[in-house]
């Protein structure tokens, strides 16, 4: 099974989740058990299920089953609170909240990204679909404090590229101003998550005429 949801990829057989080309790391359970509720949704599973499929003839308690789901959503950019893939049925269970598609069907496979952000001399692929951009345990180079967990997410669709903030505390800066709304993204655009500043590039449009401008450190 290999399933896009979200700018992310689950194979099944290869035993990864894949942002881009770029792996998510997740504990052997916390993989089958977003495997095991991506393949049942949107059925909701209980825990006695959840149980029984990650550990067949043993007692463990509940918190260990907690415990994958926050890795998972952690993992994925995902919010307890307001969540798009993992979602929590109070007293029962968990279900897959998400939308997942063939990842071929999708147009994704193994391919370079193209499209990324720049920061000084890194970069940060950018997938088809929704890119989350914040602060987490494996940030990397978005780890600032002036930056949200789930600070703001770039939406790649066909050729065009939008960037919206996520209700950050310190706000997404895009052309001198603080976005309110979804701003289009054009080759070389910059903007700022909090005091973190990143360059747009992207391969669309006409080669010919398109300028390319030179990211600036921060």
């Amino acid at each position: 099974m290999r399933l896009t949801f979200g700018g992310v990829v689950l194979d099944t057989e290869a035993r990864q989740v894949l942002r881009g080309n770029e792996p998510i790391a997740l504990s052997p359970k916390a993989f089958d058990l977003l495997g095991f509720l991506v393949e049942n949704r949107p059925n909701a599973l209980s825990k006695d299920v959840l149980h029984e499929r990650l550990w067949p003839e043993m007692f463990v308690s509940d918190t260990n089953l907690a415990g994958l789901v926050a890795e998972i959503r952690r993992a994925l950019g995902d919010d307890a609170r307001t969540p798009r893939f993992v979602r929590t049925v109070q007293r029962f269970g968990y279900a897959f909240a998400g939308v997942a598609a063939p990842a071929e069907a999708a147009g994704i496979r193994n391919a370079p990204a193209r499209c990324w952000l720049v920061r000084g001399k890194q970069q940060i692929p950018l997938v088809d679909g929704e890119n989350i951009l914040g602060r987490d345990d494996d940030a990397g180079l978005l780890a600032s404090t002036t930056v949200s967990r789930r600070h703001a997410r770039i939406t790649i669709d066909g050729t065009s590229a939008y960037l919206e903030d996520l209700g950050s505390k310190n706000g997404t800066f895009f052309r001198g101003r603080s976005i309110k709304r979804r701003e289009k993204l054009t080759d070389g655009d910059a903007f700022a998550l909090g005091s973190v500043r990143l360059l747009f590039r992207s391969p669309f449009g006409d080669p010919s005429t398109r300028t390319w401008k030179k990211a600036k450190r921060s």
